[in-house]
């Protein structure tokens, strides 16, 4: 970490067995914040290494999507099938504060470093499992993924349109959100622990953080029995003007909520004759005649060009924006201005990556760095009285890997 102060999570060690996403992005996220990360990796490295986009860096085992959610990481390649191996981490176990694994529940004790054998060693250690579906329950031990839970947790049911049927997100949200709720689940834990002095399982699920995240939908159905259906690119308050439009050889999305900000966008459009039409003389009229409403909308925005017309509005505080693509959105002035690309160091030369969504003080999110394969893996032994002769035995037998 650099910067003109120390992360908010200086000090804090996390013991990392994750892979896949959900497991890796939370631990990303305490990384940006300054805690030291310490992953432990198989002998031939994290599988997600070798992602197929960008093949050239796949091929040095750091795929850019892999890259995304192990920025800051030290690395170590272990076999834990190996008894040496879980000696080793029994041995780092009492200078860690957090251990943070995604494995299906009861793999770690079948290796023998569960939550009770580590719990023994440092009984402050705060031991965070992510799965599917938790501890408990029934699914316990099914196998899991981003796309199961997209379809499980019912967000698919409400999103697309329902002449085509159901549709995923355009991203891995269940395992983005999973990660963000594992990490603000360590980071209480870790205040907990600050009070009491003691450690304790905390015990995530992919489908309950899902679910979540879906708080207003779930309560629309336990209070007012609500059956959400799929909703296009209607937004979820149901105004008329919330909505996709189209606009001269493209689309616009307005987030138009409030009287005074509908007021502006018929005046910026030139239609404020509409407004004394009693059909849009309140949200309830306006809803019930929502498609003569759209026809006046787009009919006004059917010559030009929807940036120049997104300008325009904006300036007018309309809320609305042109759909930017990943590559349009990451040169925006906005996205720019508050540097929110990190520049990450690798063994081939600096990369530019996504940063926290957030800023703490004047703590910089810059200079972090990115591991090869247990590049890590003769520092973490000499920190634990290992020798050279010793490291390299461990090497010859295979229980560490060879960076």
């Amino acid at each position: 970490m650099s910067g003109n102060s120390p992360g908010a999570l200086s000090g804090v060690r996390i013991l990392d067995f994750t892979h896949y996403l959900a497991g890796p992005f939370s631990t990303f996220q305490l990384a940006l914040q300054g805690a030291d990360v310490l992953k432990i990796e198989p002998i031939e490295g994290d599988s997600m290494r070798r992602l197929p986009i960008g093949r050239e860096w796949s091929e040095r085992l750091l795929a850019p999507g892999w890259m995304a959610s192990n920025v800051g990481k030290r690395s170590m390649t272990l076999d834990l099938a190996k008894p040496q191996a879980i000696d080793i981490i029994e041995r780092l176990i009492n200078d860690y504060d957090v251990v943070c694994e995604n494995f299906r529940p009861d793999v770690m004790d079948r290796l023998g470093i569960g939550y009770q054998r580590l719990a023994q060693l440092n009984p402050r250690l705060i031991y965070c499992g992510i799965s599917g579906f938790g501890n408990t329950g029934p699914e316990r031990r099914t196998a899991s993924f981003d796309g199961k839970i997209q379809a499980m947790s019912g967000l698919m049911s409400i999103t697309g349109e329902a002449i085509n049927g159901p549709m995923r997100a355009g991203f891995a949200i269940a395992d983005i959100t999973t990660g963000m709720t594992a990490a603000f689940a360590i980071a209480c834990a870790l205040y907990q622990r600050s009070q009491t002095g003691r450690g304790q399982v905390v015990d995530v699920s992919m489908l309950e953080s899902m679910l979540n995240f879906l708080a207003p939908q779930v309560a629309e159905y336990t209070v007012a029995h609500h059956r959400h259906q799929q909703m296009g690119n209607h937004s979820t308050s149901r105004k008329p003007t919330a909505d996709r439009f189209r606009c001269g050889n493209g689309f616009i999305v307005l987030a138009v909520l409030t009287d005074k900000q509908f007021v502006s966008l018929l005046t910026t459009m030139g239609r404020a004759d509409a407004l004394a039409d009693p059909r849009f003389s309140d949200w309830a009229s306006r809803t019930e005649h929502a498609s003569a409403l759209c026809e006046i909308i787009e009919g006004a925005m059917r010559e030009g060009d929807p940036k120049a017309w997104e300008q325009k509005l904006t300036k007018a505080d309309v809320p609305c924006a042109t759909v930017h693509s990943i590559a349009e959105i990451l040169e925006h002035p906005q996205v720019l201005a508050r540097g929110f690309l990190n520049d990450v160091q690798t063994p081939y030369g600096s990369v530019r990556l996504a940063g926290a969504g957030f800023r703490i003080g004047a703590a910089n999110f810059s200079g972090h760095t990115l591991a090869l394969p247990g590049a890590h893996n003769d520092e973490v032994l000499a920190g634990l009285g290992f020798d050279d002769a010793q490291i390299a035995a461990l090497r010859h037998s295979k229980v560490i890997g060879t960076c």
